[in-house]
């Protein structure tokens, strides 16, 4: 099987020197879509898709949070777990200048400043999460622990429970 060097993102790349083990997947995919349609695309339960949002504090440093697919961020925890009064998401149009990815494949892995990072405590109890590959039309697989090993996170409560 001939090595495709191109499908290889920055994020596989650090995975790859830190040994880090994990899966890749991709998928058909020429613009934005949100993670639920991935998900079902590549017929994973939801709760083990993880999606990356970057965020901006009051003290105008920027955050990461990753958390499952189909729930939201509580902007009030998130803030809380990062020790900052307030977050709130970043606009579309700067996610490539904060993070050198782009919407829809932005990854916590990688970014061009190691930013704060918190996965929503729910990935603990998943033996593997899904997260994005880096570029659209990418996903990787990885152990939760491995997650915040390459992005240097920790887990945080994230997202809005009833």
């Amino acid at each position: 099987m001939a090595k495709n060097k191109e499908i290889k993102t920055n994020a596989m790349r650090i995975l790859e020197r830190e040994k880090i083990p994990f899966q890749h997947y991709t998928y058909e995919c020429d613009e934005f879509v949100d993670g639920l349609q991935i998900a079902d695309k590549l017929s994973l339960p939801y709760e083990k898709v993880f999606k990356t949002l970057v965020t901006e504090g009051n003290s105008k440093n920027y955050f990461v949070f990753v958390i499952p697919v189909a729930e939201e961020l509580d902007l009030k925890k998130a803030a809380r777990s990062v020790g900052e009064k307030s977050v709130a998401m970043l606009h579309v149009k700067d996610i490539n200048a904060v993070t050198g990815y782009i919407r829809g494949g932005c990854t916590a892995i990688g970014m061009k400043k190691q930013y704060i990072t918190r996965l929503d405590e729910s990935a603990e109890k998943q033996e593997t999460i899904i997260v994005s590959g880096g570029r659209i039309g990418s996903q990787i697989e990885l152990k939760p622990e491995d997650l915040l090993k390459a992005c240097k996170g920790e887990y945080g409560d994230l997202i809005a429970r009833d």
